[in-house]
């Protein structure tokens, strides 16, 4: 009977992911139409038809191309005639493989399901409408599933629960999925690792005085520390052959920026962490109506930010790491994902750019962390923590309420958005009729440039002449 109950429980735990990607996939179904525009604009021009092109592979720049995106390029012109919508549907299968790694080590850890429901509803949350719908992104999602299975393999070894192979694992991630997957999530990532190692280092050297025989050695966090440093600098020299080209942008430096505009910076970072609540898109169109201001939006973020302190009161407080260190590594994933898009992204001089739905699956990291966090300490608060307990009911209840309406938004703006790309499909099929401002226009492309036009042009030409895209059906 009690086996009977555990297969149960497992079932759950994997069938919740499998759920996840089904009910993603439908939005795609709903919400998309197979067409390029915007930044897919681009990647033809660049890319295409020559998939096997030499000089796109053999650059000093191909580590921040993704390496990995060549091979489904290649697949799905091959394959699928260029269809976004595998790309996309490609996006939501790496979303999966993140739901997968996180129901290891929930099944493991023996995480409460309505936690771990809690946890698959806010993964696979459509805040992350903008990325999901947008092929181009369709392996970021497969870089984020890698670090969640990098952190929870980590995280096994460290504490004495390793499987076979799972130390060759932790020394062969790091450089295939910063080489190969990440692009420039990996600074990020890597400095979580470098942290995690240190962390492990100082709890081996605290075993071995006390005679324990530690789970992961000195000789091994070194190694370790070695395979995650190396392939990062790698990738940083391969980004510094790299050109940036940002339409929009201001061209000022940090420090610059920071002497004129003191208060921007803040108040960049309370608005991104405010979308962490309900989704930017939302937010900016209760502002516009008079719905929100931006003291509301301040206060959002404001609230996630004590969301964040309040799981590493509790991480402290509860030696939770002297259990796992999963969640705090989640944690700190996603302040480090704050603070990257704000240091990246502050040239535009918008408060509300970091809002954008493009950045809420690296946000996500900490959300993730910080309800983990509640879900393993739950049951050791007792007497004495019920004010604790409540404030750590408060930011779910928040969450739930925030995401949830998120979703429901996105959900009735579906048909739109399937509609949007039904008219740029249109547009194409008739561009050669059209002068470059309508074009511009019409897929969206860089809108500031006068030379957009032309590009778009370019580009849907290349795709008539081979037959791909809304021009092979």
């Amino acid at each position: 009977m009690e086996g009977d109950k555990m297969k149960q429980k497992r079932l759950t735990y994997y069938g919740l992911p499998l759920l996840g990607t089904i009910l993603c996939l439908w939005y795609i179904k709903e919400a998309t139409y197979d067409v390029v525009y915007s930044d897919y604009i681009r990647i033809v021009n660049t890319y295409l038809p020559d998939v096997w092109k030499p000089e796109n592979f053999f650059r000093p720049d191909v580590l921040t191309r993704i390496p990995v995106y060549y091979l489904v390029r290649i697949i799905n012109v091959y394959f699928f005639h260029y269809s976004t919508t595998f790309e996309m549907a490609f996006g939501v299968l790496g979303l999966g493989l993140s739901g997968l790694a996180l129901a290891r080590y929930c099944a493991g850890k023996q995480v409460g399901l309505v936690w771990y429901g809690f946890l698959m509803f806010l993964l696979f949350g459509l805040d992350k409408w903008e990325m999901m719908a947008n092929g181009t992104g369709c392996v970021h999602f497969l870089a984020f599933a890698c670090f969640y299975y990098h952190y929870v393999v980590f995280d096994r070894v460290l504490y004495g629960d390793e499987k076979r192979f799972d130390r060759i694992l932790l020394l062969v991630l790091p450089p295939v999925t910063t080489l190969a997957i990440a692009g420039p999530y990996c600074a990020v990532y890597s400095v979580v690792m470098a942290l995690s190692y240190g962390f492990a280092w100082v709890k081996s050297c605290k075993e071995s005085r006390g005679g324990i025989k530690p789970k992961m050695d000195w000789q091994f966090c070194l190694a370790g520390l070695a395979m995650v440093a190396v392939p990062f600098l790698l990738y940083m020299w391969s980004n510094s052959y790299a050109l940036e080209d940002h339409d929009g942008a201001v061209a000022i430096g940090l420090f610059e920026a920071l002497a004129k505009q003191p208060l921007f910076f803040p108040g960049f970072l309370l608005k991104s962490l405010a979308s962490m609540v309900v989704g930017g898109e939302t937010i900016s169109h209760w502002m516009e109506g008079g719905v929100l201001t931006d003291g509301g939006v301040y206060l959002m973020g404001a609230l996630v930010a004590g969301a964040y302190g309040l799981a590493l009161y509790l991480n402290w407080r509860f030696c939770l790491y002297q259990k796992t260190l999963l969640p705090i590594m989640l944690v700190f994933a996603g302040m480090g994902n704050h603070g990257i898009v704000l240091i990246s992204r502050y040239i535009f001089l918008r408060e509300g750019y970091g809002m954008s739905s493009r950045y809420a699956l690296q946000y996500q990291a900490g959300i993730l962390g910080i309800v983990l966090t509640f879900a393993l300490v739950w049951k050791g608060m007792k007497e004495g923590a019920g004010r604790i307990r409540g404030l750590a009911m408060a930011c779910c209840v928040v969450l739930l309420a925030g995401h949830g309406y998120t979703d429901y938004e996105e959900i009735k703006k579906a048909p739109y958005r399937e509609a949007y790309g039904e008219r740029i499909a249109q547009v194409a099929l008739c561009y050669e009729d059209l002068d470059d401002d309508a074009l511009r226009e019409a897929f969206d492309y860089r809108k500031g440039r006068e030379e957009s036009g032309k590009a778009v042009r370019r580009a849907l030409q290349t795709l008539k002449d081979n037959g791909l895209n809304v021009f092979g059906r």
